[in-house]
C-alpha cells in the first residue's frame, strides 16, 4: 500500500523538516502492523514528495491476537486484503511513522508547522465499503477543504461488465495544515474501510477525539464518522457522541481573553499564544499519563475544557480563589446541563494556591498554567509547601511568561509586565533557578520546554517547567 504526500509550497523541500525524515535516505520502520519504507521520490525547492510504502505481514497477523479482530474464527482470518488494501493498518502506520508531524510540532520551522500548505495526497487501492458509498470519500474530505478525486477500480479490467470493486484510487487536493492533513487520513481511513483489523482498546476514543480536535465535532458526518471509527461499539460510540456535543458547545472557550493576549497580536503568529500554551501543557500531561489533575487557578475553565473532552482524564479538578470566576467556568461548560458522567468527572472548588487543600492532594498532576506570576514573590514558599509539599502530586506543571522574550513585544517598554496583575516576569535563568530549588527540595525532577515561537537568543514567549516525583525504588 502506498501513501505519497507532495508539497508545492515555496522552499517545498522543508516537507522533509516537518516530517523529521531525511530526503537523501531510505529508511525502514519495523511496526506492530509490518514494515513501512519511506523515501521521497521527487525533491526540490518547488515540488516535494514523501512517499510512505507499508508491507504488512500476513503470517504475522495472522499469530499477533491484537489483529484478529472480529473475524478471529473464519476463514477470513487467512484470506483478506489486508496486505494489499490501504485500509485501518496505513492509517496505524501513518500515526506510528509521522507521529511528531501530527501533532503540529517543529522545533526548527514553528510557523511552517502552523501554516496551511498547498497538499497534494494519494492513496491507492482505498476501501469503501457498506451501503451507500458512492462518493464517501467526497462526504468525508470535501468539508475539510479538499478537492477529492476518488477513481474505482473495476473488478477485472477484462470484463468491464462486471462492474467497479470496493476499493478507490484517492487523490486529495488542499491547502492544508500538514498536521491536520495527517489526521484526516488516520481517522478516515479507517471510516472508508468501515472494519479495524485491530483490537479495539478502551482509549480509542481519546485517540478519535485527540485525531479529530478542531475538524470532528462540525463535520457533517460526524456521526458517521464516530460510529465506523469505533468499529460500531455502542457503548464507545455512545462516550464520543457526548464528548463531541460538548466540545462543539465549548468551542467558544478558546475565545476567553489571556493576560498577554493584547501583546500576542503585535507579532501576527499563525497561532495564538494562549491555545498553544493549553496543547504544551495537554501534551506534558499525556507524557506522564495522568489521569487526576487539578488546575489550580484554573480561571474561567479554557484548560478544563480540553480535559473534559479527552476521556483519558477520569478526575478533574478546577480551583480559583475567586468564586464568580468559577461560576463562569461552570456556565461556560454548561455544566449544568451535562450529564451526570462528565459532571462526576469534573470539580469546581474555590481555594487558594497558597493554602494546603486536601482535594487536591494525591493527584497524577496539578497544573499551575499562567499562576505563580500572580504570586507576591514573598507568598511563592507557601506556594510550593502547599502544592509540592501537603499535596504532593506525581507531576507538577508550571507555565510563566519568559521576561526574556518580552524585548520582541512592540507594545512593552522596558520594565514593564505583560498583564497589570503580574507581580513579576522572570527570565530564563531567573525561573531556572526557582525550578531547580523546589524540585531538590521537594523531591521532583524538572524538564524544560518551550512554548510558541522560539528565538534563536531570546527563547519562547512562555516558559514550562515539567517536575516529576522521585519515587523510590
Amino acid at each position: 500500500m502506498l501513501v505519497t504526500v507532495t508539497s508545492t509550497a515555496s522552499t517545498a523541500s522543508n516537507l522533509s523538516h516537518l516530517l523529521r525524515k531525511h530526503p537523501d535516505r531510505a529508511q525502514a520502520f519495523a511496526l506492530s502492523v509490518g514494515t513501512a519504507h519511506v523515501f521521497y521520490p521527487e525533491v526540490s525547492d518547488d515540488r516535494c514528495t514523501v512517499a510512505m510504502l507499508l508491507e504488512v505481514d500476513p503470517i504475522g497477523l495472522v499469530r499477533d491476537k491484537r489483529f484478529r479482530g472480529s473475524d478471529a474464527a473464519t476463514l477470513a482470518r487467512y484470506v483478506n486484503d489486508r496486505p494489499y488494501a490501504s485500509s485501518s493498518m496505513v492509517a496505524v502506520a501513518l500515526g506510528q511513522v509521522f507521529r511528531t508531524a501530527m501533532s503540529g510540532t517543529s522545533e526548527s520551522l514553528p510557523e511552517l508547522a502552523a501554516s496551511a500548505l498547498p497538499l497534494e495526497i494519494t492513496v491507492a487501492a482505498v476501501p469503501a465499503r457498506g451501503r451507500d458509498t458512492v462518493g464517501l470519500a467526497t462526504r468525508l474530505f470535501g468539508p475539510l477543504g479538499w478537492v477529492v478525486d476518488e477513481a474505482p477500480i473495476p473488478l477485472d479490467p477484462e470484463f468491464p461488465e462486471w462492474g467497479d470493486s470496493v476499493y478507490v484510487d484517492l487523490a486529495l487536493r488542499g491547502e492544508v495544515r500538514l498536521s491536520d492533513a495527517l489526521r484526516h487520513l488516520y481517522v478516515l481511513l479507517p471510516v472508508l474501510d468501515d472494519a479495524k483489523h485491530y483490537w479495539v482498546s478502551d482509549d480509542e476514543v481519546g485517540k478519535l477525539l485527540r485525531a479529530g480536535e478542531g475538524w470532528l465535532p462540525d463535520h457533517p458526518e460526524r456521526e458517521l464518522i464516530t460510529r465506523r471509527y469505533l468499529a460500531h461499539q455502542r457503548s464507545m460510540v455512545d462516550e464520543a457522541t457526548e464528548l463531541l456535543a460538548a466540545n462543539a458547545r465549548l468551542s467558544d472557550l478558546d475565545d476567553i481573553p489571556e493576560d498577554d493576549q493584547a501583546a500576542q497580536s503585535d507579532l501576527s503568529r499563525p497561532t495564538p499564544l494562549a491555545p498553544q500554551r493549553a496543547e504544551a501543557v495537554l501534551g506534558a500531561l499525556r507524557d506522564i499519563g495522568a489521569h487526576s489533575v487539578a488546575d489550580v487557578g484554573c480561571g474561567e475553565g479554557a484548560l478544563l475544557k480540553r480535559m473534559l473532552v479527552d476521556p483519558s482524564f477520569t478526575k478533574i479538578i478546577g480551583s480559583d480563589v475567586s468564586a464568580s470566576v468559577l461560576a463562569k467556568a461552570a456556565r461556560a461548560l454548561n455544566l449544568r446541563e451535562a450529564s451526570d458522567r462528565l459532571r462526576e468527572r469534573l470539580q469546581l472548588i474555590q481555594s487558594s494556591v497558597t493554602y494546603q487543600d486536601d482535594r487536591i492532594a494525591g493527584l497524577d498532576a496539578i497544573v499551575l498554567m499562567e499562576v505563580i506570576e500572580h504570586v507576591d514573590l514573598e507568598r511563592l514558599p507557601a506556594l510550593e509547601s502547599a502544592v509540592f509539599g501537603a499535596a504532593a502530586p506525581g507531576a507538577v506543571i508550571v507555565t510563566t511568561p519568559n521576561d526574556d522574550y518580552n524585548a520582541l513585544f512592540e507594545s512593552l517598554s522596558n520594565g514593564t509586565f505583560r498583564h497589570g496583575d503580574h507581580r513579576f516576569e522572570w527570565s530564563r535563568a531567573e525561573f531556572a533557578e526557582w525550578t531547580d530549588g523546589v524540585a531538590m527540595r521537594n523531591g521532583y525532577t524538572v524538564e524544560y520546554r518551550t512554548v510558541g515561537d522560539v528565538d534563536a537568543d531570546l527563547g519562547s514567549p512562555t516558559q514550562l517547567a515539567l517536575f516529576r516525583k522521585v519515587t523510590d525504588r
